[in-house]
């Protein structure tokens, strides 16, 4: 997350459990009106913003690089 910081990265993404993540401040997409491209379950795609307000007004679909298909 620091390296991302420094990055100027002004949030980060997770498909992870519900549960373990939220201890490190994400948060379910559904409370910024971002879904993922990928059919999974509610709760599951977390996003943390490290820009307080960065994704204020943002909404749509996340889609992920295509080097994350073959996963």
């Amino acid at each position: 997350m620091e390296k991302c910081k420094k990055l100027g990265c002004g949030a980060v993404v997770v498909l992870g459990h519900p549960e373990y993540y939220p201890r490190f401040g994400f948060s379910p997409s559904e409370c910024f009106g971002i879904s993922c491209e990928y059919d999974v379950p509610k709760g599951v795609f977390l996003i943390i913003e490290l820009k307080p307000g960065f994704l204020d007004g943002a909404s749509g679909k996340l889609e992920y690089h295509s080097a994350f298909s073959s996963v």
